[in-house]
């Protein structure tokens, strides 16, 4: 019980006009929204039925649901016109009709599945079950190779341990900035001072993640493999017989490639052995046979338009049945599972977990047996959950398209997964501290009519100190200059500090009189910024040495960079697409919009409270792919946060020579305003092309 005062604004703001009048409530939270109503019915004589309660905070509607202790104590009362009154009457009675549709199918549903079920008697091999122990059971021996020391050895040698958890952390470290804390211009802080501390679920997760990605990039064993001769392309052509060589590591099938150029065959073994999959012999001397089963962390999450009888799940714990997991027609399903019955099932399953259980402790079995209670909850409504159809799942991403097709793994539309896109914040501050050292430094050498030749040198010793850095473990980052780059530096020290401190790396002279520059503070702080500084000084370097450099005030970089505001696009490709990778200085991510070539937009919004008078802006050409190059836009500004909309800029017929092509436009209309919009109304080439893509956005102007 708590007792609040209210303050309940009638009035005002609306259209016709006046003051809003003030009353003040005194309510006690234990006698329900009702009773607030009648105290606020006594005060104005609006009827409770015709009362809508907002907070005014957050503009919320007050309603059963609503924490009466938490919301803050501003309300304002709106009464209800007739037609929003038909309105929500019209509402609540839609509601009803299709929770009265929802219990109709579930009827129908459970009808269907005792149906199944009784025809799956007649259908059923009357054997105890024993074929379906002999399928799935050798499963469970293929699983626990993989516990296996030697093999746990060989793939620990064969990832990147140390390069993906750099990347698990950075990942981390970005969701914390974006979701735990607003991006002020000392976001820095959070991670600097030690409030970035993940647990180690949090770890595990991301790291996961980032092993996925590096799996499906490096490992290429999808649909065709290189030629064996020249390494060129190749097609299917059929399955072929195991070599005694392949069959002592699990090869149960071959398939047979032929090339395009030279016309010799390739064997693509399908190894079932993991110590096969990553040894020395696979990686270096043919393709890999190594399936990537997860393509997404979820599973449930995927389009799978085959028509499965059984889904098991295998660990070195036990097996279990999910096949209610992955579908939404059990009943359909019950149909089609006619190896043993459904009681039999679960009575293998159990058989054979045990099995495997039956040397834990007992603390360690009543773990297992307290997830499996949990899980068994899980299944049993699995089934029966409502469809969403609003949500087009994806299908198998990697892959041709007509591969994926045959085996029936496309999505439910024709293109890949795409998702319209929530509002980011953007991780940023790192990149516009880079550029504005990095431009100083230009500046510096402009100011001095420093030779071209003494800059690319400066440039070159600064890039192969960053690539140094990149390339010692993380979390103990150190590397030693030689004398000439000490020397070259030592005459410019002040812009590279500058530098270094952007990055959070700092330079420190040893007893020996060797300089070496080493991380200082957060780990993940020299992870997130290390790579958007290469990327700016390797542009740079091939500014100067095509002599593409530009007067002072128009170089690349530039001060005044526009950063921590955030995003919201038309769009975007998950995962690796998202709207805020326009704006991550990174050069290899890029925005990608899936339905963009005829028409997309993205919206940056500035920090609250915060102007800006743009005075220019880059746009950046993504990796491939010049077709779907932006070539017809609108800038916009907005004063009022993006209800309204005013053109700062128009730009046409715009071609980007190459990938990776910077271009700077500068603005003329000079506007100030809270959130800036960019309209792109075509691509380079749209016929047969949907998509379109960006690769980087930068704006420039002084915040206010």
């Amino acid at each position: 019980m708590v007792v609040r005062r209210f303050v309940v604004r009638q009035g005002g703001g609306g259209g016709g006009g006046g003051e809003a009048e003030e009353h003040e409530v005194e309510y006690d939270t234990e006698h329900g929204l009702d009773i607030l109503r009648l105290q606020i019915f006594s005060l104005t004589s609006v009827p409770p039925e015709l009362q809508k309660i907002v907070v005014e905070a957050d503009g919320s509607v007050v309603d059963d649901g609503t924490d009466l202790e938490a919301i803050s104590e501003g309300l304002r009362l709106v009464a209800i016109t007739g037609e929003e009154e038909e309105a929500e009457a019209a509402a609540a009675a839609e509601a009803a009709r299709a929770q009265e549709k929802s219990d109709e199918e579930l009827a129908r549903m459970i009808q269907a599945e005792e149906e199944a079920l009784l025809l799956q008697q007649y259908s059923i091999r009357n054997d105890g079950g024993e074929e379906f122990r002999e399928r799935v059971e050798p499963y469970m021996h293929q699983v626990l190779m993989y516990e296996d020391p030697m093999r746990q050895e060989a793939a620990r040698k064969t990832v990147p341990m140390d390069e993906l958890q750099e990347k698990a952390l950075v990942s981390l470290a970005k969701l914390f900035l974006e979701f735990k804390y607003a991006p002020t211009p000392s976001w820095w802080d959070c991670i600097m001072e030690g409030n970035f501390s993940p647990s180690k679920d949090e770890e595990d997760h991301a790291f996961l993640l980032q092993l996925l990605f590096w799996f499906k990039q490096s490992f290429r064993w999808v649909n065709a493999p290189p030629c064996d001769s020249c390494g060129r392309e190749t097609f299917n052509v059929g399955m072929g017989t195991a070599l005694p060589s392949e069959i002592k590591f699990g090869a149960n099938r071959v398939e047979i490639y032929r090339c395009n150029y030279c016309s010799s065959t390739t064997r693509f073994p399908r190894y079932n052995d993991p110590y096969k999959k990553l040894g020395k012999d696979a990686v270096e001397n043919g393709p890999i046979a190594l399936h990537s089963t997860v393509e997404v962390l979820d599973m449930k999450l995927v389009w799978w338009n085959k028509k499965l009888d059984y889904v098991i799940a295998i660990s070195k714990d036990g097996v279990r049945d999910v096949t209610k997991r992955y579908t939404r027609k059990w009943h359909e399903v019950l149909s089609r599972r006619i190896i043993t019955s459904e009681d039999t099932v679960p009575a293998i399953l159990s058989s054979i977990t045990g099995k495997y259980r039956s040397g834990l402790s007992i603390d360690g079995l009543t773990a297992l047996e307290n997830r499996d209670k949990k899980e068994s909850e899980e299944l049993s409504k699995a089934a029966y959950l409502e469809v969403d159809t609003s949500i087009s799942l994806p299908g198998r991403q990697s892959g041709s398209v007509e591969w994926r097709k045959a085996r029936l793994e496309l999505s439910q539309v024709e293109s890949l997964a795409c998702s319209s896109c929530p509002a980011r914040k953007c991780v940023d501050a790192h990149v516009s501290k880079i550029y504005d050292a990095l431009s100083a430094l230009l500046s510096h050498f402009c100011d001095g009519d420093i030779p071209k030749e003494r800059v690319i040198e400066v440039f070159d010793s600064l890039k192969c100190l960053m690539q140094n850095l990149k390339d010692a473990k993380f979390k103990s980052r150190r590397a030693t200059l030689d004398k000439k780059t000490q020397l070259v530096f030592e005459e410019i020290f002040p812009s590279v500090e500058r530098l270094l401190c952007a990055m959070s790396l700092k330079a420190e002279l040893g007893t020996d009189g060797k300089c070496s520059v080493t991380t200082v503070g957060n780990a993940v702080h020299t992870s997130l910024a290390l790579p958007v500084a290469m990327d700016v000084v390797d542009e740079i370097l091939s500014n100067y040495k095509s002599n593409a450099v530009c007067t002072k005030g128009h170089q690349f970089p530039r001060g005044n960079r526009l950063c921590s505001g955030s995003v919201l696009a038309s769009g975007e490709q998950l995962p690796i697409g998202i709207a805020t990778a326009a704006f991550d200085g990174i050069r290899s991510s890029k925005w990608e919009e899936p339905d963009g070539a005829k028409g997309c937009w993205i919206i940056y919004r500035m920090l609250d409270g915060q102007t800006c008078e743009l005075d220019s802006y880059d746009l950046m050409s993504a990796n491939d792919v010049p077709e779907r190059d932006p070539m017809d836009w609108v800038l916009e500004g907005s004063t009022d946060g993006g209800s309204t909309w005013n053109t700062i800029d128009a730009r046409s017929s715009v071609i980007f020579d190459s990938r990776f092509y910077r271009k700077t436009f500068t603005v003329d209309k000079r506007y100030k305003a809270n959130a800036f919009r960019f309209r792109f109304l075509r691509v380079r080439e749209s016929n047969g092309n949907p998509r379109f893509q960006i690769g980087s956005i930068d704006l420039y102007g002084k915040s206010t």
